[in-house]
Parts: structure tokens; sequence; C-alpha cells
């Protein structure tokens, strides 16, 4: 078990996945953030979009929301406002928000609801990305 570290992933209404992991790749504001076991300890800021962990092996995809995750080299705990696994995205759902949220950056808005509106379709193309790779 050298070559893995314990990996908690965990939203607001369930936990995602709590088990041993060989890798991690997060969401974060300037790209993808790796981590492997041995890791430096720090404190990154998780941006929505695609996540991916990788477990005997393979790698397992999963959509992220906003949140942080805390990595030692030992363990690293990722808390995220909301995950999916591919299969629990609605295409037609995501599409449509995507939709909706192109619209409201079309006009104009106060800096909170660009903000959001930004969010927003950064969540449904994370989800649009990550069901298409299924």
């Amino acid at each position: 078990m050298a070559n893995t570290f314990y990996l908690e992933i965990i939203t607001v209404d369930r936990q995602f996945y709590v088990g041993q992991a060989e890798a991690l790749m997060l969401p974060i504001q300037d790209g993808q953030y790796g981590v492997l076991p041995g890791h430096e300890a720090t404190v990154v800021a998780v941006e929505p979009g695609e996540m991916r962990y990788q477990v005997n092996g393979t790698w397992y995809p999963a959509v992220a929301a906003g949140g942080f995750a805390e990595i030692t080299p030992d363990y690293v705990i990722v808390l995220v406002s909301a995950a999916e696994h591919p299969d629990e995205i609605d295409l037609k759902r995501a599409q449509e928000a995507k939709e909706r949220a192109e619209e409201r950056l079309r006009h104009k808005q106060s800096i909170t609801e660009y903000y959001n509106s930004k969010a927003s379709l950064a969540r449904a193309m994370a989800r649009l990305k990550t069901r298409g790779r299924r």
C-alpha cells in the first residue's frame, strides 16, 4: 500500500468516495492539480470541473462543484458542494443548464449575477464533458 493514499471525497449530502487511491486530478483555477502518494501537505481550492481518481490502475471520472481539498502525504480529503459520476449526469438537463447560463451571460447583470452565471456555465460544461467521455 506504499503506492496509495487514503482518499475521501465528501459532498454536502453523501460520501462520494472513501478508500485507497493511487492518484488524483483536481480542477483548480489554473487547470488541473495532480496528487500522488507522498505529496507535500497543502490545501487547494477546487473549481467546478472534471476530477479523476485512480484506483487499482483504473481512472474514474467525476464532476466536482466548488470546494477545497486538504492534501497530506498519506491522505487527501476533498470537500465539495456536489460530485457526480458520469452515469448520474442527465445530458438533456446539462445541455439546458448550459444554454440558460450562456443566455444569462449575454445580458447586463450585477457582478454577483455574472459570477453565478459563470459558475453555472462551468458546472454544465464539466457535466457535458465528463458524460461525453463515458
